[in-house]
C-alpha cells in the first residue's frame, strides 16, 4: 500500500493554534499478471417486488447470468431474492454447477411488496457464511423503496456497518427513478461500497458486470485509515462525504473499503493544532493505514508521519497555500453540495438545490475552462472543470428536469466521486510535487519515506517526511 500525503502550508506559527490542510493518496498494491488471484465470494440480493416485473427483473437476471459467465468455478455465487419475504435462491458456494445455477436465475419472477430489511439480512448470512476468513462482496439490488419490515434507514446502515465489521462489503445498485437513494446510499456507506444508480436495464447491467470486475480484481480490502490525536493534534475533520467515525480517545477511523489492482483515491484532512513552543520541524501524527491481502489473509498496517515546520509568527504571516490541496478542498465541498442539493430535490425545492449547485459551482471557477479558486489560470485542470460543468448542468436539470432523476444522478455523482474516484485511472504520480510526504508499506508493514526536499528561500520543508517510523508487524488475520 503506498501513501502520500500533501499540505496546504509550509509552516505553522509559533505558539499559536492553526490548522492544516492535508491531501493524502492512498493506492493499492499491483497484482502481476502471472499471479493466480484467491478466490472470491460475491453474494447477490435482488429484489423482486412487483416493481421489479418486465424488463427490470429481465435485465438483471441477464446481468447476473453474465457473472457466472465470469466468475471461475472456485469462486463463491449466491442470490438471495425478496419481496414480502427472503428467499435464498442460490445458496452461496463453489460455482460447479453452471447449468443449474443458470436455471434458477431464469426461474426469477416478480411480485409483491418489499422488505429489504429481510432480503439485506439473509443476504448477509450467507455472504459471511460463504466468504468465511476471506470475506465477501454483497450487491443488493433494488427498484422501490423499503415498504415492510425494518425501513429506518439508520438500522440498515447499521445492518451494513455490522457485516463489514465481519468481512462483507456491501455495494448497493439503484434501479430505474422509484427507489429511495437516501435508504440505498446509507447502506453503502455504512458497508463501505458504492452507491449506484441505473435507470434502464442496459445501464444496470453494465454497471453489475463493472462491480464484478473490481471484485475479481481486489489487491486490498476493508482498508482503513487511523488518524491519532495526541498533544500536537488537537482534533481532526474529514472534508466531503467519505464516511468516517470518531474513537473515544478522539483519534478518526475513515473507512476505504475493498480496492483493486493499482486503484488510487483521495482523501482530505483539517488537522487543528495548538501552538507549539518549539521552533523547527515537528510530527504532529502519523497516519495509519490498515488493509487485509485477500490472497494470503495477512494484515498489514502502514504508518506515515506528517510533519509541519515551526516558524515565527511574521515568518509564517507570509505563507502562500499549495494550489492542489485548496482546489482538492473545493472539489470535495463539491460533493457536499450534490448531497444537500439531492435532499432539497426531495424536499420538492427547487430553487435551493438549483443555488446550491450554481455557489458550488461558483466556488470552483466559474463556468468549465475558467480557472479555479487555487489560482489555477485558464484552462483549469480538467477535473476541476469537469465537476464545474457537471454542477452547471445539475443545477439547470434541478430547475426543470425529472427532480426524482435529478436527484438520483446527484446521488450516484457524490457517491462515486467519494468513494471510487481512482477507478479506471492510473495510480497518480507524486513525484514532482514540492513538499510531498511519500511513504511505501514494506515486507514488515512499515513505510519508506522519501527523503525531504531541501528547503528554499528560508522556507522550512513543511511538510517533508520525518524519519522512518517503527509499525507494529503485520497481523495475521
Amino acid at each position: 500500500m503506498h501513501l502520500s500525503a500533501l499540505l496546504d502550508f509550509d509552516a505553522v506559527p509559533l505558539d499559536t493554534d492553526d490548522a492544516v490542510s492535508v491531501l493524502l493518496d492512498v493506492t493499492a498494491p499491483e497484482r502481476e499478471e502471472d499471479t493466480a488471484r484467491p478466490p472470491a465470494t460475491l453474494q447477490v440480493v435482488l429484489d423482486r417486488s412487483g416493481s421489479m416485473g418486465g424488463s427490470r427483473l429481465d435485465g438483471a437476471v441477464r446481468a447476473l447470468l453474465g457473472l457466472v459467465d465470469r466468475l471461475a468455478p472456485s469462486d463463491n455465487f449466491g442470490v438471495v431474492s425478496f419481496n414480502e419475504q427472503a428467499r435464498v435462491e442460490i445458496p452461496a458456494g463453489p460455482l460447479t454447477d453452471r447449468a443449474e445455477t443458470r436455471r434458477r436465475i431464469r426461474a426469477l419472477r416478480a411480485g409483491g411488496g418489499t422488505d429489504l430489511s429481510s432480503g439485506l439480512l439473509r443476504g448477509v448470512q450467507e455472504a459471511r457464511r460463504a466468504g468465511g476468513d476471506r470475506g465477501a462482496t454483497l450487491l443488493l439490488i433494488s427498484d422501490g423503496h423499503a415498504n415492510q419490515g425494518v425501513t429506518a434507514h439508520d438500522l440498515l446502515q447499521q445492518v451494513a456497518s455490522d457485516a463489514y465489521a465481519h468481512g462483507v462489503t456491501t455495494t448497493t445498485l439503484g434501479y430505474g427513478l422509484g427507489f429511495d437513494e437516501a435508504l440505498l446510499g446509507a447502506v453503502a456507506d455504512g458497508g463501505a461500497g458504492s452507491a449506484l444508480f441505473a435507470e434502464d436495464p442496459d445501464t444496470a447491467g453494465g454497471l453489475i458486470a463493472q462491480e464484478a470486475e473490481y471484485l475479481l480484481a481486489k489487491t486490498a480490502q476493508a482498508v482503513s485509515l487511523r488518524i491519532p490525536v495526541g498533544p500536537r493534534l488537537r482534533a481532526v475533520g474529514v472534508v466531503g462525504e467519505m464516511p468516517s467515525h470518531r474513537l473515544p480517545d478522539g483519534s478518526v477511523v475513515v473507512e476505504f473499503g475493498d480496492f483493486h489492482s493499482g486503484e488510487s483515491r483521495r482523501l482530505l484532512l483539517r488537522l487543528e493544532v495548538p501552538g507549539l513552543s518549539s521552533l523547527g520541524t515537528v510530527t504532529v501524527t502519523a497516519l495509519e493505514a490498515t488493509y487485509v491481502d485477500p490472497a494470503t489473509l495477512t494484515t498489514y498496517t502502514a504508518t506515515l508521519p506528517v510533519t509541519v515546520n515551526v516558524v515565527p509568527g511574521e515568518q509564517a504571516a507570509s505563507r502562500v497555500p499549495r494550489p492542489e490541496v485548496r482546489t482538492e478542498e473545493s472539489l470535495q465541498r463539491a460533493q457536499t453540495a450534490k448531497r444537500e442539493a439531492g435532499e432539497a430535490l426531495r424536499r420538492g425545492d427547487r430553487d435551493t438545490a438549483a443555488d446550491i449547485l450554481d455557489r458550488a459551482r461558483r466556488d470552483l471557477g466559474g463556468p468549465a475552462g475558467s480557472g479555479g479558486p487555487a489560482g489555477y489560470g485558464a484552462p483549469a485542470p480538467p477535473e476541476v472543470a469537469a465537476q464545474s460543468a457537471e454542477l452547471g448542468l445539475m443545477a439547470e436539470r434541478a430547475r426543470t428536469d425529472d427532480a426524482s432523476r435529478t436527484s438520483k444522478t446527484l446521488y450516484a455523482s457524490q457517491s462515486g466521486y467519494s468513494r471510487k474516484r481512482g477507478r479506471g485511472q492510473a495510480p497518480a504520480d507524486a513525484s514532482g510535487r514540492d513538499g510531498v510526504i511519500r511513504g511505501e508499506q514494506t515486507d514488515r508493514g512499515r513505510p519508506a519515506p522519501d527523503p525531504a526536499p531541501p528547503a528554499a528561500g528560508g522556507r522550512g520543508p513543511g511538510a517533508a517526511a520525518g524519519p522512518p517510523q517503527d509499525t507494529e508487524p503485520p497481523r495475521h488475520g
